[in-house]
């Protein structure tokens, strides 16, 4: 997607997708609650322990962080059963990933492999690590879904697109359910790559459009009501919708676009738990969800971007 021109969800006004499941694998948040006060919290995710197990074997570190998060937003959202095997339409159930960092680490070991040893001293284990979709490929495989499946590694804004693609495929009739996950690993690579310590964390939600999850008696915990992605935040606000007429109750975002939103409660999530990158979008998408659950008045804009970008995105959740 070009940052140069606005990108808005096609056909906004056909059918309205919720969100019904959220999971997260986040050390220093234990729910989504926690997400709309002081953070880190007590307790939350343990990745010496989380990510252990023998359905954890084989896998790069951000897969198994991201099936530990999808576990969780299906179970949430009432997509499985006592087995933890999926129960909806696996033939129509899409899976979006939003990571930059991703599956880098394996990608370098592989090379540091040729480099040393060529390419028969890689293993035929460790190989299909290497792919650039492995993540969303790994939860498919996990629940069996054979919906569309695709990774986005599209920066600061990445999950934020994510969240509107994924809503793209419910509209376009491509899929009738979306899992989507925002994850980054940390490990020596990615700090390497980042220039400083990041953080492992996986968050999942879970789209359907309002009239299915009201069908099996689902809860929609937040409406996608609009989305832009745009060169600059002023553009990328108006191609969501957001308006004076719509009131914002909480804004989810960085202090760089302040102007626009001046007097709006805000919480810059990364500003608390640290660098984000691809899971922050979806990680948004949680907290304002929380926040629509709450005695709490207005809508919900999340935002990613600006000036110091080469674009900025823009969601607006409502009830």
């Amino acid at each position: 997607m070009s940052g140069a021109s606005t990108e808005r969800m096609s056909n906004p006004n056909t059918g309205k997708v919720v969100v019904t499941g959220i999971g997260l694998a986040l050390p220093g948040v234990v729910t989504c609650g926690d997400l709309l006060g002081p953070l880190p919290v007590e307790g939350g995710f343990d990745p010496a322990t989380g990510l252990r197990g023998r359905e954890m074997r084989h896998k790069d570190r951000a897969s198994r962080l991201a099936l530990r998060a999808a576990e969780s937003a299906l179970d949430d959202a009432g997509l499985t059963d006592a087995d933890v095997t999926f129960t909806g339409a696996a033939d129509a159930t899409a899976v979006v990933v939003s990571t930059n960092s991703g599956n880098v680490d394996s990608v370098c070991e592989a090379a540091d492999t040729v480099a040393r040893e060529g390419v028969r001293g890689l293993s035929p284990l460790g190989l299909p690590q290497t792919s650039s979709n492995v993540i969303a490929g790994w939860v498919a495989i996990g629940y069996g879904l054979r919906g569309p499946n695709l990774t986005l590694c599209n920066g600061v804004t990445s999950g934020l697109d994510a969240l509107a693609w994924a809503r793209n495929l419910i509209v376009a009739g491509r899929a009738e359910a979306a899992v989507v996950v925002g994850v980054e690993p940390a490990n020596d690579v990615t700090a390497k790559l980042l220039g400083e310590p990041s953080i492992d964390a996986a968050v999942a939600v879970i789209l359907e459009p309002a009239g299915a999850a009201a069908s099996r008696g689902a809860r929609p915990r937040a409406t996608i009501a609009g989305y832009a992605r745009a060169r600059d935040l002023a553009a990328a606000l108006t191609g969501a919708g957001v308006t004076e007429e719509r009131s914002v109750g909480l804004w989810l975002g960085d202090e760089a676009g302040a102007g626009h939103l001046a007097g709006t409660r805000r919480i810059d999530l990364e500003a608390q738990l640290g660098p984000l990158s691809g899971v922050l979008g979806v990680l948004q998408c949680a907290a304002g969800a929380a926040f629509l659950e709450s005695d709490a008045t207005g809508n919900v804009l999340a935002t990613a971007g600006g000036p110091r970008h080469d674009a900025a995105a823009a969601l607006l959740l409502t009830l």
